[in-house]
């Protein structure tokens, strides 16, 4: 299924039809139609690890859409357990953490379901670490989905990185650039793709503690460093 054709279901799902569940599973999920949003923030809830971390992020993603974007967006965060049939219905989810990473059985065909089907997800280790727990057991986690080469790096030619923004690759955080985790800038953000469609967007980088902070401070930036989330947005909404 094509990204579009997956929005146009998830929409469809808001307005009475069913995807793995009823519509009380569309609306948990954000419910496009029902609330007239093109866009909802889906956060992924999983049993192992720490799912709840840079709990100020989206709201500066969401701020972010809102100024740079015609997009109708929902304000508020959705939280939807992976093992809820109501994650299928989400256009974009948020998953990261510090920790270990194992799937219940539920959790894994669910997220290879999401995939494999159109959707898109954001997985995003805490630690830029790429010898961390979590991007290790994560990492691991996706090699028995998808198998062990299906995780890949991006060129810095992908579309993604011209979404919206110009970017000439993935831009580094404060965190990689004042030696924390592993000492390393990560020059490349990682990806599956199915079917020629980006469905995974993986990163080492930290995203989420760089755009954790109080919304209303980001005019004391030299340039708003939640541009880039901008871009992720626009890519699972549009490829």
């Amino acid at each position: 299924m094509t990204r579009a054709g997956f929005l146009r279901l998830a929409a469809s799902i808001a307005g009475g039809a069913l995807l793995g569940g009823p519509l009380a599973a569309a609306q948990r999920a954000g419910g496009a139609a029902a609330g007239g949003y093109d866009f909802w923030f889906t956060r992924l809830r999983y049993n192992s690890g720490d799912w709840d971390v840079d709990q100020r992020m989206p709201a500066n993603i969401l701020t972010s859409l809102v100024d740079y974007t015609s997009l109708r967006v929902d304000p508020k965060e959705h939280v939807v357990d992976l093992a809820d049939p109501a994650m299928l219905s989400a256009p974009f989810c948020y998953l990261a953490g510090h920790k270990a990473v194992e799937f219940s059985g539920v959790e894994a065909r669910n997220f290879e379901r999401y995939v494999r089907n159109g959707g898109f997800v954001f997985v995003d280790d805490c630690n830029h670490d790429i010898d961390g727990l979590f991007a290790k057991s994560f990492e691991m986690q996706m090699g028995r989905i998808f198998g062990g080469d299906a995780l890949k790096k991006l060129p810095n030619s992908h579309p993604l990185y011209s979404s919206f923004f110009k970017f000439d690759g993935p831009p580094a955080t404060s965190f990689e650039l004042n030696g924390w985790g592993d000492d390393l800038v990560h020059d490349y953000l990682k990806g599956i793709t199915i079917n020629g469609r980006l469905g995974l967007l993986y990163s080492n980088k930290d995203y989420g503690c760089e755009w954790d902070y109080d919304w209303r401070n980001k005019r004391f930036l030299a340039v708003d460093n939640t541009r880039f989330a901008v871009n992720i947005v626009m890519y699972a909404l549009t490829n």
